[in-house]
């Protein structure tokens, strides 16, 4: 069967440009009868949050973003488009009318959502999703953090925007990274590609990352998961986001992972840094979490 995503995706360039214009503007148009989303898979970066996203993009009661274009899976509204403003926003979600056709079809009010491993490293996002969408849900996925170093180095070599091997790269990180977070807190609009891009060992300190969206949301409203558990047992870890946006349990018809890269060895000289270094912030992050260590 052919869909509108399988049309779109064969269209020239132009086509789509013209068709994302039009889209936009009917959506802006009538944002205001457009909720905001209901949840958000804020990260980590090379933590599954694709993977999780399409998961739950299987389940007939959740919604994917307007229009639904297949690989889309963020709008990047709060660190890259926050100047747009709100209704720029909403006008990225279904309208009440359509979820309640939804809703008669899957027996159960349906959900929307979006996902972005940005959302939980910028410290300036978790008030601005405050602000907008209060009741929101918040899902962050934490992988070893070493193994998710080494993953976000080869998938910004693989996309040509990291010309050092890992160890330099780690290595010349603090110099990349000095004066940006001050440079973002000064300026709202600032996007930092340094900061998103070359962040390979200080993203993996997560227990900060986790206290600021606590400072914004109570622990309800933020589900923290294990990547390795979600890499295990998919329709496990499934059934406990289920649980916490309050949908039906729904066998998932494909548990693959997406966006995956090839795996290759970590130099044993670089783990054997990164474990030390995370050694004591993985301690602190269980003890805040309640939890037994997360990784050794």
């Amino acid at each position: 069967m052919v869909t509108l995503t399988d049309i779109k995706d064969a269209s020239p360039r132009w086509l789509k440009d013209v068709g994302d214009t039009l889209t936009r503007s009917y959506g802006r148009r009538t944002a205001t009868a457009r909720p905001v989303p209901d949840f958000l898979i804020i990260g980590t970066k090379r933590g599954g949050t694709t993977s999780l996203f399409n998961y739950l993009l299987m389940h007939p009661g959740v919604l994917g973003l307007f229009p639904q274009v297949r690989g889309r899976k963020s709008t990047d509204y709060f660190f890259k488009e926050y100047h747009r403003g709100e209704g720029w926003y909403r006008s990225h979600f279904h309208t009440d009318s359509y979820r309640r056709l939804v809703a008669r079809s899957a027996g159960h009010r349906p959900v929307s959502g979006e996902a972005s491993p940005y959302y939980q490293w910028d410290p300036r996002i978790a008030e601005r999703v405050r602000a907008t969408a209060p009741d929101v849900r918040a899902i962050a996925l934490l992988r070893d953090p070493v193994d998710r170093a080494w993953s976000h180095h080869q998938e910004r070599a693989a996309n040509g925007v990291e010309p050092l091997g890992f160890e330099a790269a780690l290595a010349a990180e603090e110099d990349r990274l000095a004066g940006e977070l001050d440079a973002m807190l000064a300026d709202p609009a600032y996007y930092s590609t340094a900061y998103d891009f070359y962040s390979y060992r200080s993203r993996g300190l997560y227990l900060p990352q986790i206290q600021n969206w606590h400072a914004s949301f109570p622990e309800g409203q933020l589900l923290v998961l294990r990547s390795e558990d979600m890499y295990s047992d998919v329709q496990g870890t499934f059934d406990t986001v289920c649980d916490f946006l309050g949908l039906p349990h729904f066998a998932l018809p494909s548990t693959k992972p997406f966006n995956a890269i090839t795996r290759s060895s970590i130099p044993p000289n670089a783990r054997k840094e990164l474990e030390d270094f995370y050694s004591g912030p993985n301690q602190h992050l269980a003890d805040y979490l309640g939890r037994p260590l997360l990784w050794t």
